[in-house]
């Protein structure tokens, strides 16, 4: 698996954006065809300022939404988490807390979705690979596109108060 994700690394951006996108395509078509289980976690990562940290992706919807990724099986949350944030952001997840879990249709496929919340101190960089922005932003001046209703659940989950080391 190691080596797999050297040689994926070592393609040219472009490329390695362009098959993101035939992979996500054939993801949903998979997951429209044998409606799976899924298992994800999203992360409500603040900065220093109480800002939330918002990527946008390679692939699917040009919209804002927070870091994530599906769980491997029997990984915790937070650690999930912990890796997504870094994994996107290059960002450290201090503080980690579960705050909700949701479960919604994911093209097809049940996703239950858990939702962490945390601080970062580190400044986001989008990898330029899967994630093409990433960006911090204040609480009541967030971003357009975002998915239908994000913005509100954002505030209900951080109890509409930023989190500040």
């Amino acid at each position: 698996m190691l080596l797999l994700k050297r040689l994926v690394f070592a393609l040219p951006a472009p490329l390695h954006r362009g098959l993101f996108r035939v992979a996500h395509a054939a993801r949903k078509a998979l997951w429209k065809w044998r409606k799976p289980r899924v298992e994800g976690v999203r992360v409500l990562a603040c900065d220093a300022q109480g800002r939330i940290i918002l990527v946008r992706h390679s692939y699917g919807s040009d919209a804002w939404m927070p870091s994530g990724g599906g769980l491997s099986r029997g990984e915790d949350p937070l650690v999930a988490a912990a890796r997504e944030l870094r994994e996107e952001t290059g960002c450290r997840l201090c503080g980690a807390r579960l705050v909700a879990v949701t479960a919604e249709d994911l093209h097809g496929a049940s996703n239950v979705v858990y939702i962490v919340a945390g601080t970062t101190r580190d400044t986001p960089v989008p990898d330029g690979r899967e994630i093409v922005a990433a960006k911090a932003f204040a609480l009541d001046v967030l971003p357009t596109p975002m998915p239908k209703g994000l913005a509100a659940k954002i505030a209900l989950w951080l109890d509409e108060r930023p989190l500040v080391d």
